[in-house]
């Protein structure tokens, strides 16, 4: 038998079986299941300073409440269309402006808000409102009321502006993707400001409390406390080569991640800093707090200042530079990995 009647025997076997609505894994299979990631999400970088222009002029085009939520997408390169940061999660920059509401509704969705800049708006989840200020992490729980809000300009209020990152297109994969509007703009606020953290934020538990959310009773983790542990383990000769200083946000109630899809991080890079390369599977979306530096991803090397958000795909070597002092925020979704026993990382 030629090669060419093999083929053509082949050819028509496939199109027989396709009509079965059939397959051949032999024509595949080195595809999918390759020897490592090839991630379709690239690295990529957003300058705050060439985009927030932009994202301010949207509060001129629709309003929050028209709008819902007033985001725009920071979206991968690799994956146009998506709406996607990486293949499980997403980014958007959300901007509310004084004396807007962004009105009250609940999804099946996790999300975490860090601020980027303005300290006037608020936030409620579950009847509790706290105050919003940069640096700092807010976690709105599955399938919990939120609303967001901020002063009106008499009251001091300025244009709030914070990074929303969700599980959105692993929800998707999933098919389990609900959603429900409040029967009103805010939901009640049946609870003081700062009783969650009174709760659960000082190494106590009520006595009878038991965990039943993998996500964390406390909604609200403020940057001033973030900043301190890292200034004081630096302090302290804490110094990693790949790291910096880096520290995990945690469920006091478990010890686990925040939330059950998204891990969240804050590290601290001392001037002069220049970092080991690593890389891990999980796919990661940084945004700069404080200094600025230079982050190299696989081939592709990005300065960094404050308030730019950059993302390594999954199984990228990365490194770290800094300039100056520098603070970083990110997110991934190594609690779905280590889930599923899928989590590796390699340390160079």
């Amino acid at each position: 038998m030629t090669a060419n009647t093999q083929l053509e025997q082949r050819a028509a076997y496939y199109g027989q079986i396709a009509q079965q609505k059939l397959a051949p894994l032999w024509e595949s299979l080195h595809n999918l299941v390759p020897k490592q990631p090839k991630p379709q999400a690239v690295a990529a970088v957003w300058k705050y300073a060439q985009i927030r222009h932009l994202v301010l002029q949207s509060g001129a085009l629709i309003s929050a409440e028209e709008a819902v939520r007033r985001v725009l997408i920071l979206e991968n390169p690799g994956l146009p269309g998506k709406s996607s940061m990486t293949p499980n999660l997403y980014a958007g920059l959300q901007l509310i402006l004084p004396g807007e509401i962004a009105p009250s509704h609940r999804h099946t969705q996790s999300a975490l808000r860090f601020i980027v800049e303005g300290e006037s708006a608020w936030t409620a989840v579950n009847g509790e409102r706290t105050a919003m200020r940069p640096g700092d992490f807010i976690i709105t729980p599955s399938w919990t009321w939120h609303d967001h809000g901020n002063l009106t300009v008499e009251e001091g209020g300025v244009p709030v502006v914070w990074l929303d990152g969700l599980d959105i297109p692993l929800v998707a994969h999933l098919d389990a993707g609900l959603a429900e509007n409040f029967s009103k703009a805010t939901q009640p606020v049946t609870r003081p400001e700062g009783d969650s953290f009174a709760r659960y934020g000082h190494n106590m538990l009520p006595v009878r409390y038991k965990v039943e959310d993998p996500t964390s009773p406390i909604f609200s983790y403020p940057y001033e406390r973030s900043r301190e542990a890292l200034d004081r383990l630096y302090r302290n000769g804490e110094h990693d080569k790949w790291d910096g200083v880096k520290l995990r946000y945690a469920n006091p109630a478990s010890g686990g991640y925040p939330m059950p899809t998204i891990a969240t991080f804050m590290q601290f890079l001392p001037a002069g800093f220049r970092g080991r390369t690593y890389r891990s599977t999980d796919a990661t979306v940084y945004c700069v707090v404080e200094g600025r530096g230079t982050v190299h991803i696989g081939e592709q090397t990005f300065t960094f200042e404050p308030h730019d958000v950059f993302v390594v795909p999954s199984w990228a070597q990365v490194r770290l530079d800094a300039d100056s002092d520098a603070v970083l925020f990110s997110y991934s979704d190594r609690p779905v990995l280590a889930a599923l026993n899928l989590l590796r990382e390699e340390r160079v």
